[in-house]
């Protein structure tokens, strides 16, 4: 099947890059693109792509807003694209609901591989920014969300326990190797958790750990 996938950003070569190189894809194809964040809502909303590669510092409307858009209306997944992985706006992009980030500077292969993961439905989220994500909400001196807590209770201890794996930025292979079981069956614990929290993907549920304060900074 092929991925279907709307390139927002502001800068022409930047979207004339990106196109070179993933309709170069046998699997991919690209759907259309955007000039600014209001552009790829509107282009979203008629194209209907799988994958949304969103800018965050856009004119109009930023990629944040842009985002949670596009989430708003279950439209597509957003795979937040950004010049440097420190990027403030990261958080919020994922936050507002972006799948994962990928750095503009990423090789043919890695941009290729990002789509694919996120049209998967699974989260490009690597360690580097949960760990992040944790800094942020310790210096934020987030307090944990009640209904957040309140939900974390619908949980097994063994599902509460592959919850915290997952926000800390840990892969189904690694949980599995973590606590001894097959890949299998921490495939099965991930979708039973994200069922029962009524979340979407990895993403929203490594920040929901965060929110309920499951996982906490050293």
């Amino acid at each position: 099947m092929t991925i279907r996938v709307l390139i927002a950003d502001d800068q022409m070569m930047v979207r004339e890059g990106f196109s070179v190189l993933l309709n170069a894809q046998p699997d991919i194809e690209v759907a259309g693109e955007a000039v600014n964040g209001r552009e790829a809502v509107e282009r979203t909303a008629e194209l209907r792509p799988d994958v949304v590669l969103m800018d965050i510092r856009m004119p109009v409307l930023n990629g944040i807003e842009a985002t949670r858009a596009i989430m708003a209306a279950e439209a597509s997944r957003v795979l937040v694209l950004t010049t440097f992985d420190l990027d403030e706006y990261v958080y919020q992009a994922l936050r507002a609901g972006a799948s994962g980030f990928l750095l503009k500077d990423a090789s043919a292969r890695q941009l290729a591989e990002g789509v694919r993961v996120v049209a998967a439905g699974e989260a490009l989220l690597a360690p580097t920014v949960t760990r992040r994500l944790i800094s942020e909400f310790s210096r934020m001196g987030a307090m944990p969300r009640p209904p957040a807590r309140e939900r974390i209770g619908e949980l097994t201890e063994r599902e509460t326990e592959v919850l915290a794996l997952i926000a800390q930025g840990l892969s189904n292979a690694e949980i599995a190797e973590h606590l001894r079981v097959a890949e299998s069956t921490i495939k099965t614990h991930v979708s039973r958790v994200l069922v029962k929290l009524r979340l979407r993907d990895r993403t929203q549920a490594a920040v929901f750990a965060y929110e309920a304060r499951l996982v906490t900074p050293a």
